[in-house]
C-alpha cells in the first residue's frame, strides 16, 4: 500500500488583478494623450529690419442707457443698423466690430447685435470696463 502523497505542481497563474491593472494603464494613456498637442511647432522666426504691424480696422457700435444705436459715433436706428453696417465693412478686409453696450440694457439688445454680426459674419468683441478693486487699508 502506497501511503505517500503526490503533490501535484500547479503551474496556474492568478490574473484577476490584471483586469484592473489594464483599466488603470488605458486611463492613463488616454489622459495622457488628450494632453500632448501635436500641432504645436515651435519655430525660430527670422528677423526683419522694416517691420510693420498690420493694423485691422475697428468699427464701433455703442448702445446708450436709453437704447439709442451708434455706428462709429453716428446715431443709427435699430432696423438701419444692419444696412449701415453692411456698408461700412464692404471695402474691409477684416473688419473687427467692438460693441459697447450699456450695462443697465437688456441682453436682449445685444443677442439682436450679435445675430446681425453672425449674419454679415463679421469678427465681434464685446467692451468691458476694468473692475476697481476695492480701497486698500
Amino acid at each position: 500500500m502506497d501511503l505517500s502523497r503526490r503533490r501535484k505542481l500547479s503551474s496556474h497563474v492568478e490574473t484577476s488583478s490584471m483586469n484592473d491593472i489594464m483599466f488603470f494603464l488605458m486611463l492613463f494613456f488616454l489622459i495622457v494623450s488628450t494632453m500632448v498637442n501635436p500641432n504645436v511647432i515651435k519655430l525660430l522666426l527670422p528677423n526683419a529690419r522694416s517691420g510693420k504691424a498690420v493694423m485691422k480696422e475697428t468699427i464701433n457700435i455703442s448702445v446708450d442707457a436709453a437704447g439709442q444705436y451708434f455706428l462709429d459715433r453716428k446715431p443709427v436706428t435699430s432696423t438701419d443698423l444692419e444696412s449701415a453696417l453692411s456698408k461700412r465693412i464692404a471695402g474691409l478686409d477684416q473688419p473687427t466690430v467692438v460693441l459697447r453696450v450699456d450695462a443697465s440694457l437688456n441682453v436682449q439688445k445685444l443677442v439682436d447685435i450679435l445675430e446681425i454680426g453672425n449674419r454679415l459674419k463679421v469678427k465681434m468683441v464685446m467692451a468691458t470696463q476694468a473692475q476697481q478693486s476695492a480701497a486698500r487699508g
